[in-house]
């Protein structure tokens, strides 16, 4: 067996790694055991692509391995729980901003391309670029730095959105065509600063309490442009990475959307969150605020509680009180005797 061959094999491997991994995380008994065989999995697929002939030098990658492991474990050590979606969001942007660097590197590499390589480059770079900007922008909104965790809104915005978007598919039509690459620097560099514009003008009408939903679909970008990019570099493991992370986004974004009673067209337009969403839900009863007194007497009363957690109670770290709270609940339940099976 040739070496080309052997590593190959080791990324069919990795790929089945990669998606027992995804099955095992859909459970919480099973997701730590998942995201151990994944992890495995990605590391021998590094090992396998270090090893290919085409590369000579290792000095910048060895550099570049441990300036990365040195911030996720700075990030990992000072990061509580209760931060954990910022910081995934964070690290999306940095996924898509190795998409867009490898753009330009390819295209630094190779001027000039054909219709279908000049295409592969916008549709990275787009990508790239909007999970940079709108994973930093959502960051911002989570932690309230820079930024109000508000939807920021303003007159004309769907309109604004809309020429940005049609000047990107403009942009990327003429970049396209120009295999030639006589002004094919300047069309990238339309495409990369009009789609970090785009990232910012679909994030920022999103409230801070919808943005974990937001920060999931970003991480399907971010899937979806390490999937372009395998294109480029030509890497079928980095296409089938990121195919599965841009899918398993997408059906976890939609998931959490119809939990949420969210519509999902409102989420890809960016109005999601914001005044002017509307709901088809109908809000029956009135909502009464109470004082910690009539709270408990209401409690002690109750035929049934329900607790529903949420992303409000981690924050608050109210966790372990709610939990004081039902055992107490569950103490004041006398015993039901089951009836006897004839």
């Amino acid at each position: 067996m040739s070496l080309e061959s052997l590593l190959n094999f080791v990324y069919i491997l990795s790929a089945i790694s990669f998606i027992m991994g995804f099955k095992l995380m859909s459970s919480p008994e099973s997701a730590r055991r998942g995201n151990i065989i994944s992890a495995v999995g990605m590391g021998a697929a590094m090992v396998a692509t270090l090893m290919f002939p085409e590369i000579v030098r290792y000095q910048f990658i060895v550099i570049g391995v441990i300036a990365g492991s040195a911030i996720g474990l700075l990030f990992a050590y000072r990061t509580p729980m209760t931060g954990m979606p910022q910081m995934v969001g964070l690290l999306n942007g940095f996924g898509g901003l190795a998409s867009l660097l490898v753009a330009w590197a390819e295209f630094f590499a190779h001027p000039q391309q054909t219709i279908f390589g000049g295409a592969i480059l916008w549709l990275t770079a787009i990508i790239g670029a909007v999970t940079v900007s709108g994973s930093v922008i959502a960051w911002a909104k989570l932690e309230e730095k820079f930024i109000s965790g508000k939807p920021i809104m303003y007159t004309g915005q769907q309109f604004v959105t809309s020429a940005v978007l049609l000047g990107i598919l403009v942009t990327g039509a003429l970049f396209a065509m120009d295999t030639a690459g006589q002004n094919a620097l300047l069309f990238l560099g339309l495409i990369s600063v009009l789609a970090l514009v785009l990232g910012i003008l679909v994030v920022i009408p999103i409230g801070g309490a919808d943005m974990p939903v937001v920060i999931c679909l970003l991480n399907s970008y971010s899937g979806m442009a390490a999937c372009a990019s395998g294109f480029i570099v030509g890497n079928n493991l980095l296409i089938v990475a990121g195919a599965l992370v841009g899918a398993s986004g997408i059906i976890l974004t939609l998931i959490m959307c119809k939990a949420m009673n969210r519509s999902v067209a409102n989420v890809f337009f960016g109005g999601f969150g914001s005044a002017t969403t509307t709901s088809s839900m109908e809000v029956v009863g009135e909502i009464k605020p109470v004082k910690v007194d009539e709270a408990y007497l209401m409690l002690e009363a109750a035929g049934s509680v329900v607790i529903v957690p949420g992303y409000g109670m981690a924050v608050s770290q109210a966790q372990h009180a709610v939990r004081e709270l039902m055992e107490a609940l569950e103490k004041m339940v006398p015993k039901c005797v089951l009836p006897s099976t004839p």
